[in-house]
């Protein structure tokens, strides 16, 4: 029997058009995440939050895994279909209150059988139910410190008993999945959980150097995780290492105050170009700014303007390559992967 055919994915210039047009034709064919929010949304939402903070998704365990809880008032998830309704209970309890763990006992005092709600969610969402209440849990909590709550707060409040299982839980949403190891042949990398005054950064660190720092709401994280392990060729685990604690060391003390530049080694994945870029940045000394047509220079490349810029914009080791040090030749700040609010909380906190 031939197997089925399966439909193309949608390109991004079509998903801006039903996004645009609130086209109803296209619920349940993708969905859209809202960064600010960390909410996700069928095209036809009537919701309208501004095309730079919005990204695309395929499919919803795409968003879910990019940290994205869907949106109570246009319900994605039940775009695809009429799901049963022990299924829209679960999902609206859950949902409702996010709090709320359902283990095996509590499915069977509603009458549904746990195998019966493990196999729906896994065909319909790729998933278990259990993986799925887990991925709304961490929406919400991941919601929560975008908007400033402590990390103790939102740990604790989400049914998690420490700071260390909320952050193994998060970091395992950037884990080692099932069958990389036979093609990530390098000594592991960690990943750890950072708190910032401006908010939590992913940092993945290991023998050799910093890999990654991010904040956790940039666009794209998750993709941006998996190129630079793809580039690397080395397994990322939740965890501790000696390097994670001198990077946790060295963030605070800038934050504090007390230290102008960083002294890690590092590990860029990216072309020569753009290492060439980024090592050109961190020759900005602290506290001064350049402007792109200046960084374009200073690399050997007056002409390319652009593509230094767009180098830039692909830094992925944010402070440790201070990218947020190059702004617009009218002095405005530019723009800034982890938002122009942080780049502009950053370069007044280097000035004073």
């Amino acid at each position: 029997m031939k197997a089925p055919t399966m439909p193309a994915p949608l390109s991004e210039a079509e998903m801006l058009s039903a996004w645009e047009s609130r086209d109803p034709a296209y619920d349940g064919a993708f969905v859209f995440g809202c960064r600010t929010t960390g909410i996700y949304c069928r095209p036809s939402c009537p919701s309208r939050p501004k095309r730079e903070n919005i990204e695309f998704f395929q499919t919803i365990p795409d968003a879910l895994r990019s940290g994205y809880r869907p949106c109570k008032r246009c319900r994605p998830d039940e775009a695809t279909g009429d799901p049963p309704d022990w299924v829209l209970d679960l999902m609206r309890t859950v949902q409702d209150d996010p709090e709320t763990v359902l283990q095996a006992e509590d499915l069977r005092q509603r009458g549904i059988a746990p195998e019966k709600a493990r196999r729906w969610f896994q065909q319909q969402y790729g998933m278990t139910f259990t993986a799925w209440a887990r991925a709304i849990r961490l929406g919400h909590a991941f919601t929560q410190l975008r908007s400033g709550d402590s990390l103790e707060e939102v740990a604790l409040g989400h049914g998690y008993g420490s700071h260390s299982g909320f952050r193994e839980a998060f970091c395992k949403k950037f884990g080692q999945p099932p069958g990389r190891a036979r093609i990530e042949t390098g000594p592991p990398l960690f990943a750890k959980l950072l708190t910032t005054p401006i908010g939590p950064m992913l940092a993945v660190a290991g023998e050799g150097g910093v890999a990654l720092l991010e904040f956790t709401d940039v666009r794209g994280l998750e993709r941006q995780f998996a190129s630079m392990r793809r580039k690397l060729a080395r397994p990322v685990l939740p965890g501790e290492h000696p390097m994670l604690d001198q990077l946790a060391t060295q963030i605070a003390d800038y934050f504090g105050g007390s230290r102008l530049d960083f002294d890690l080694p590092l590990l860029p994945a990216g072309s020569d170009f753009q290492k060439q870029v980024w090592q050109t940045l961190r020759g900005i000394p602290f506290g001064r700014t350049i402007s792109y047509r200046q960084l374009a220079e200073r690399t050997g490349n007056p002409n390319a303007t652009r593509a230094v810029a767009r180098a830039n914009g692909t830094n992925r080791l944010y402070l440790l390559i201070p990218c947020h040090r190059v702004i617009g030749a009218d002095d405005t700040p530019g723009g800034y992967g982890g938002g122009v609010w942080r780049k502009q909380w950053l370069l007044e906190h280097e000035q004073k």
